[in-house]
């Protein structure tokens, strides 16, 4: 690979990773930047809203690159002939690869994902060579590419089919509108799918939890390692960098994953068979059950585990000072200097202390700005973080019961940290989440959707948050 390839692809990821797109992530190992990782967060209002679909992308010679989907990888990084690189930048559209996902049918576009086998890049984007300007071009890269792969995430995915794209029939026009009010059988499957495979399978793959709801012990952590640098041998784990991110982001999405299970349990009865739909055929069907009675459970354990997860980097924590290892001297160094930061900031009023002298535990008390809706009140925030701080980011929690759009309610808190690896910054972005007065709205920060439907509603409905959110102020001060 040249090293104007090298430039253009480590430039396109860097502009990627320091955008403010809340749907796209990508990364790569330091030591191989022509093998890139994608996630794409499944757009909302769509059958696909918050799922987590992982592609990886090789790049040959030329720029333009090859792409699996999460699963397939695997099986294509056993051979080079699973993968086309092109020789020229880019003459030629790139050749992609999409099979049925390792954790199951998950059909992100069926004829796309279950026929295993080559797909061109340009038949996904319709950017085949048809007529003129419809092939590929040199202004098309990364971010274009993981675009118009999001972009057929749409509401309706039943006119994404081959020959159902100007479906003109009245059944078909019946499957079209119903939308997602009253979703289609292939719509309501798709989201069944997407809970169940793309978010809680993977989820669980994570955390180690098993099949019959086991969950298998998390190593031992060896607090005199937590120094070394990372393991470059052949034997060193699968390179997974959306671990934190998903486990996050599910964090976030938690209330609207179980609403969707809820409407679902209202539209189909539970082990109830999927309906074979018109494009389907043999060899290309998604089979299959409504089971959103054990999608909602399997749902509520991955929550308990992550929060068992949290606790135990406050063990973590304290082995890790005991060793006085560099993380924990880090930490305890960035909680002194945010202290004495905001000691000689007049404008925000903020208590801190660290929870048993662990510096991995810290408890924030802010007292509400005068002239906002906050004036008056008493808040206390509970900041945990991991002894692999900043690959894995702290988990803040509002322990003060407050009914606000950034906040669930179970306490989960959205923010956004302009620089994730400096302590002091998630103080910052956590005032600026609490005190901003007029955010532009985007469904994807949605972490209390019925808060958000009242700030972002009708004024009726925006006073009606006010006054809830006074009233949460109130009780902080009675408590």
């Amino acid at each position: 690979m040249s090293n104007q390839c090298i430039i253009r692809i480590t430039r396109e990821l860097g502009e990627i990773q320091k955008s403010n797109d809340l749907s796209i992530a990508v990364a790569c190992r330091d030591v191989d930047v022509r093998n890139v990782k994608a996630l794409i967060v499944g757009p909302p209002d769509t059958p696909y809203e918050f799922g987590f679909f992982e592609f990886a992308f090789r790049f040959g010679r030329g720029t333009a690159p090859s792409f699996s989907s999460y699963g397939h990888e695997r099986q294509a990084a056993k051979t080079d002939e699973s993968w086309h690189s092109v020789d020229r930048i880019p003459r030629e559209g790139p050749v992609g690869h999409g099979d049925d996902d390792e954790r199951g049918q998950m059909p992100l576009q069926p004829q796309h994902l279950r026929q295993r086998k080559s797909l061109p890049l340009d038949t996904w984007f319709r950017t085949w060579r048809g007529e003129r300007g419809e092939e590929w071009s040199s202004a098309q890269g990364l971010e274009s590419i993981l675009i118009s792969m999001q972009s057929l995430m749409s509401t309706n995915p039943y006119e994404n089919e081959p020959g159902f794209e100007d479906a003109r029939s009245d059944g078909d026009k019946r499957q079209s509108q119903q939308g997602l009010s009253a979703s289609s059988p292939s719509e309501s499957q798709i989201r069944h799918e997407t809970l169940r495979i793309s978010v809680i399978q993977r989820l669980e793959e994570y955390l180690g939890i098993g099949s019959d709801g086991s969950v298998q012990a998390a190593a031992p952590s060896r607090a005199d390692a937590l120094d070394q640098s990372e393991d470059d041998s052949d034997d060193a784990p699968v390179f997974e960098p959306f671990k934190d991110f998903c486990k996050r982001r599910f964090m976030w999405y938690f209330s609207s994953y179980v609403a969707s299970i809820e409407k679902g349990q209202e539209k189909a009865k539970e082990d109830e068979s999927f309906v074979r739909m018109p494009f389907e055929s043999p060899g290309n069907t998604m089979d299959g059950k409504f089971r959103y009675g054990e999608l909602d459970r399997r749902l509520r354990l991955i929550r308990k585990v992550l929060d068992k997860e949290t606790d135990l980097w406050a063990k973590e924590g304290v082995e890790a000072k005991r060793v006085e290892s560099g993380i924990a001297a880090n930490l305890e160094r960035q909680f002194e200097q945010t202290v004495e930061f905001y000691k000689q900031d007049d404008s925000v009023t903020l208590d801190f202390e660290l929870v048993d002298g662990n510096p991995f535990v810290w408890r924030l008390t802010y007292f509400g700005r005068p002239m906002t809706n906050l004036d008056g009140g008493l808040f206390r925030f509970k900041i945990c973080f991991s002894p692999r701080f900043p690959d894995e980011q702290p988990r803040v929690r509002c322990e003060t019961v407050l009914f606000h759009h950034r906040i669930s309610d179970d306490g989960v808190v959205c923010y956004f940290p302009r620089r994730p690896e400096d302590a002091k910054a998630h103080i910052e972005a956590l005032i600026e989440a609490l005190e901003e007065e007029s955010p532009p709205y985007d469904p994807r920060t949605t972490v209390n959707p019925t808060a958000a439907k009242l700030y972002w509603g009708t004024p009726a409905e925006r006073k009606e948050y006010n006054r809830r959110l006074r009233r949460a102020v109130q009780r902080t001060l009675e408590e």
